[in-house]
């Protein structure tokens, strides 16, 4: 870790470090080993059948495939991957008749055509897939490529590579082109009967959704058009086929809002390929396309589910197949996540915070409508919902403020609720030793309502010193629990690591994240159009100020990309109020590339916002010492966006640390690299703000 602090003591620093370290450490009752030691799962799938559920583990860094049978639903391990090498394992499916689950491994290339391979192998790293059968535990390399996909009859796995789609024996063997096409294939669908595939074929600027009839050796595009048709859905009994159209229309981007994005469902005969427009959105701006409400399905008595915003929320709705006036599914403020159908598409399992807004719990309602049942609740998390046993059983995935997110089954109902995997939980996790973090409500200087999570040390004396955490994304919402998605699982463990090292810490669920409505996630003046929610992190310090046991001149903040950016801008706007920071990946000048493409700068006025609105702009008040942490193979951040802002902090002579990970990417892949940037970080944090 590189170090550029001016006009300090090398030996006084080292001695006052030292005594930190030594106080810090008697005073902790868990080590950040232990409290990111629980392997967290993904991948949560089960059979046509029902009869037998997959998902991964990454255990520190170890990803393996793991299966539970009916009825005892004990879970095993099917893969043996033992190293801690960074290449993850994505895109569980399993064939029809449950014997074989695929799966990719291995990173998508940057756009050096590079896969990740953070441990800097001389050999290299490749995106391959996997069969594993669930019987045996005998593994298969299929070939280069991802997005798996089982012919019907499970003989053989399809994969894409460089947008086409290949085909293997299950068995292994030759691959071969399934057939050629122009654009990209995307989204395959086998018919009900197994004898026609359907995908779309994206083209740039268009896209056409298609046919291919293996056994005629034959494709078909259906209601062509210059828009992009996607998500191609077979009607249950297989004549039929809706899609979603996304109209080419001429760009409306403001300074504010996204490109309005309107959109229509059609439905089209199979066999002539003559389709009809079934359902169309309004043009306004809450009715514009989000892939934020994705859900597209054929669901049972005729109807096509499918998400919109279009009364501000997330929401479910439904339209019958041949027209006329959607139902409101899930009708309220808050907003519709993940979703799952019954075995006969007549209802829907779906995860929400409604009447919980900073959690998430999980919910039933009919297909055509009807009363919402709910199924979870208290003061768990439960996501990733997955019906199976004929419908009678439900998995998902559950965590608590002090327990870690795991494999979960439970009734239909919800009851009887029961760990998948109870002895893959580390002996020595620090469940007990973890606080229940408080939600705390705050207003912004425009008045603006701001949900945080406050986590308070225990066992603290006098003023303590404090930390402002801001999640990244910006579409992410940070909760009262153990966190669904992987990066924010390891923040919320460190955040109670920070907690027990006598720091009080503010999660701040600044504007421009998900939870609260689409006017919150898109507010005006966000980002590179203003900073408007740069406002919420400051209510956030002030609110820390106001406690009676924080000392209000040892406020710090931290957070990884968006909330990397609002570090740096804290640091470069208000050393006055923020002591010192830790900026991962942050985006440090929006008026230049970010990640490989520039923010959509239609003038000169629109470049100087987005300058004015990046710490860069700000760098020459920066005054307070920061740790930048990056991987230099970075996806989502350039890498360079942190090169330029060292630059500029050595010309004005600011103290700052650096940690650089070679060939890691933004998601740091490796566990060893979440615990050496997490140990910098608290490292970091103590002798600034603990001195």
């Amino acid at each position: 870790m590189h170090v550029s602090r001016p006009h300090v003591c090398r030996l006084a620093r080292a001695c006052v470090c030292l005594f930190v370290f030594s106080v810090a450490a008697h005073a902790q009752s868990f080590t950040l080993e232990q409290v990111l030691s629980s392997p967290f799962p993904t991948e949560l799938v089960a059979t046509k059948s029902g009869d037998r559920v997959a998902w991964v583990f990454d255990a520190q860094g170890r990803r393996n495939v793991f299966v539970a049978d009916a009825p005892a639903f004990a879970a095993r391990q099917l893969t043996r991957y033992a190293q801690d090498d960074g290449q993850e394992i994505t895109e569980l499916t399993f064939s029809n008749d449950g014997r074989y689950v695929a799966y990719t491994r291995g990173g998508d290339k940057n756009q050096a055509g590079e896969v990740p391979n953070p441990t800097s192998d001389p050999a290299g790293a490749k995106q391959q897939v996997f069969v594993a059968d669930a019987r045996t535990g005998s593994v298969v390399l299929a070939g280069e490529g991802s997005s798996p996909v089982f012919t019907p009859a499970g003989d053989a796995v399809l994969y894409s590579r460089e947008g086409h789609l290949w085909s293997v024996p299950v068995a292994g063997g030759k691959e071969r082109r399934l057939f050629e096409m122009r654009g990209n294939v995307n989204d395959p669908q086998w018919s009900p009967d197994g004898t026609r595939l359907a995908f779309s074929s994206g083209r740039g600027d268009h896209a056409f959704v298609s046919i291919y009839e293996p056994r005629a050796d034959r494709i078909r595009l259906i209601a062509s058009s210059v828009d992009r048709d996607v998500a191609p859905r077979w009607s249950p009994d297989g004549r039929r086929l809706a899609f979603r159209r996304l109209f080419n229309v001429t760009d409306t981007q403001t300074a504010d809002r996204e490109r309005v994005q309107p959109w229509a469902i059609y439905v089209a005969d199979a066999a002539t390929g003559e389709g009809r427009e079934i359902w169309k959105s309004g043009a306004g701006w809450l009715d514009s396309f989000s892939g934020f409400s994705d859900t597209f399905e054929w669901a049972a008595n005729d109807r096509i589910v499918f998400g919109s915003e279009r009364d501000g929320w997330s929401h479910l709705y439904s339209v019958a197949s041949t027209g006329g006036d959607a139902t409101l599914l899930t009708p309220g403020d808050y907003e519709v996540e993940d979703v799952a159908f019954t075995p006969d598409k007549s209802a829907i399992i779906f995860s929400s915070n409604k009447g919980d807004v900073d959690r998430r719990h999980l919910f039933r309602v009919p297909a055509s409508g009807g009363e919402i049942q709910q199924l979870t609740g208290g003061d768990g998390i439960e996501m990733y919902p997955v019906v199976f046993a004929g419908g009678r059983q439900i998995a998902f995935c559950h965590s608590t403020a002090r327990d870690p997110f795991l494999p979960f089954v439970a009734n239909a109902d919800g009851s009887h609720m029961r760990a998948l995997a109870p002895q893959a939980l580390p002996k020595d996790f620090p469940s007990a030793q973890l606080v229940a973090p408080e939600q705390v409500i705050f207003k912004a200087a425009d008045g603006a309502e701001i949900h945080g999570q406050l986590f308070r040390p225990r066992n603290a004396a006098g003023k303590v010193p404090a930390l402002v955490f801001m999640h990244g994304g910006p579409v992410r919402q940070m909760l009262l629990g153990f966190h669904y998605l992987y990066y924010y699982h390891n923040a919320y463990a460190m955040n109670q690591y920070l907690a027990s090292r006598g720091y009080e810490v503010l999660s701040v669920n600044y504007r421009s994240g998900i939870g609260y409505g689409r006017a919150f996630r898109e507010a005006q003046h966000r980002g590179a159009r203003g900073a408007s929610e740069y406002q919420d992190v400051v209510a956030g310090a002030k609110y820390l100020r106001s406690l009676p046991d924080v000392d209000d001149k040892r406020i710090g903040l931290w957070g990884g990309s968006y909330g990397g950016y609002l570090t740096a801008l804290g640091l470069a706007r208000n050393s006055d109020i923020f002591a010192a920071g830790v900026d991962f990946h942050g985006v440090h000048d929006w008026s230049t590339p970010v990640a490989g493409l520039r923010v959509a700068l239609d003038s000169g006025e629109r470049a100087r916002l987005a300058r004015e609105s990046s710490p860069i702009s700000s760098v020459e008040k920066w005054k307070s010492p920061v740790l930048l942490i990056h991987g230099d193979d970075d996806r989502n951040v350039a890498f360079a966006q942190t090169v330029m802002l060292v630059r500029r902090l050595r010309d004005q002579n600011v103290e700052f640390e650096e940690l650089i990970f070679p060939d890691e990417i933004h998601d740091f892949l490796r566990h060893e690299s979440w615990l050496r940037a997490y140990h910098a970080t608290a490292d970091f944090f103590d002798r600034h703000l603990k001195r």
